[in-house]
């Protein structure tokens, strides 16, 4: 069912998730549901005895508009579709992305340099101290972003990018590495491996001792020239893109800035962010774009609270993005900030299974954000070689699972989730 006033977007009843459409007399026209048995299956009359449904649609209480549903765009979803024909290439983004003929996405993510689903570490200047960012560039985006994004642009030239950074250059961090944790030197235990999909056995990042990150503390030096560099660093992205044919309308300044981890990773404090945020917000005004603050991912309102109320930060941003535990924080922001923009800014990842658990574990989720203010929903990883393994040891689901072996793709529970909606 589809309509501006609807207080929940579709209905998971039973073991099934299911789309209705119909007309302005509300007779049911078509009946679509999706098992863990069989995806998209299209009915004309209602099935009978599929138990209770656990949403309901109410035309009687108008909440937030959604903005829209999407995912994003990482290095490793662009190279598992490269090993696929052109032409089943062109059916997966026109099923993505093109208005009407399925998942319809309207807004998705993308990152600003290395992240977790890279190919490699990078930035787009690691000349240590070049402060005028004479060496940026984003040769290595040619590669790989670029035509990933410009693939969905050609279905919706309409769609809304919005891009955070996971790490700064590292000349810009007080370790100078992207990580800011090193790989576990024991093997974790094996149910991480089954609950998480994380394996880190036999990997090392470089990371030397003394350089680990520290929750709570700003690993962003925390200087005016250095300040000044990055958000012109920035600018110089979005412009960039421009060039390219990309426009990116929002960014937020940091990637679960709470969170030092083992691949590219950079934790401030909230404080520290709003300093940022006042030389991020005037840049990012001079074209057009907005500043959100996140993406959080911890359960502490305050902290959001911290951004918001400084005078310096405060007037630049324009919402907030919520992530893994910072889920428990988007009810309360909501109830105190009820005309801020808050949007849910990444899928929990899952473990490389792709399985009907979690995609009901999804909907949970989904439930959970739509109810407490989310105007967005995206996805992490579009698509991934079977397995899902990133290159630093994390197996994780994804809307599209790609046969290395035989150069075939599968929608994954989740893909059909989302299209639901």
């Amino acid at each position: 069912a589809t309509t501006s006033a609807m207080k929940r977007a579709s209905c998971i009843i039973a073991f099934a998730i299911l789309t209705i459409t119909a007309n302005a007399q509300t007779k049911i026209r078509s009946w679509v549901s999706s098992t863990a048995s069989a995806s998209w299956q299209t009915e004309k009359i209602m099935s009978s005895g599929v138990g209770k449904p656990d949403a309901e649609i109410d035309l009687t209480d108008p909440l937030q508009t959604i903005d829209g549903f999407g995912t994003c765009f990482n290095e490793l979803g662009w190279t598992s579709l490269g090993l696929l024909s052109a032409q089943d290439r062109e059916k997966i983004f026109r099923e993505l992305f093109a208005p009407a003929a399925g998942a319809g996405f309207t807004i998705c993510r993308m990152p600003v340099g290395a992240n977790d689903f890279s190919r490699n570490w990078y930035s787009y200047d690691e000349r240590d101290g070049d402060f005028s960012l004479v060496g940026f560039t984003i040769a290595n985006d040619k590669q790989t972003l670029i035509p990933f994004i410009k693939s969905a642009l050609k279905y919706n030239p309409k769609l809304q990018l919005w891009a955070s950074p996971w790490s700064p250059p590292t000349w810009m961090k007080t370790n100078k590495h992207y990580a800011m944790q090193p790989f576990p030197k024991m093997e974790l235990p094996k149910e991480a491996e089954e609950k998480w999909g994380m394996s880190f056995k036999g990997r090392d990042n470089g990371l030397l001792p003394g350089q680990e990150g520290v929750e709570g503390r700003d690993h962003f030096i925390q200087r005016e020239n250095y300040f000044k560099a990055y958000a012109l660093y920035f600018r110089k992205f979005i412009e960039a893109y421009r060039k390219e044919g990309i426009r990116i309308g929002m960014v937020m300044p940091q990637n679960e800035f709470n969170s030092a981890q083992v691949f590219p990773s950079c934790t401030w404090t909230a404080a520290g962010l709003a300093k940022f945020v006042s030389y991020l917000g005037p840049e990012m005004k001079q074209i057009g774009v907005d500043v959100f603050f996140g993406t959080m991912e911890r359960p502490n309102a305050k902290l959001v609270d911290t951004v918001l109320n400084d005078p310096q930060s405060g007037p630049w941003i324009k919402g907030v993005g919520f992530q893994w535990a910072g889920k428990d924080a988007i009810a309360s922001i909501h109830e105190r900030y009820p005309d801020l923009k808050l949007i849910q800014s990444e899928q929990e990842c899952g473990n490389g299974k792709n399985d009907w658990d979690y995609c009901k574990y999804t909907w949970g989720l989904m439930k959970h954000y739509l109810s407490n203010g989310a105007s967005a929903y995206m996805y992490w990883n579009t698509s991934l070689n079977d397995g899902g393994i990133s290159t630093w040891g994390w197996k994780q689901n994804s809307l599209i699972s790609v046969d290395t072996v035989k150069h075939t793709f599968k929608y994954n529970y989740e893909y059909y989730l989302m299209k639901h909606l």
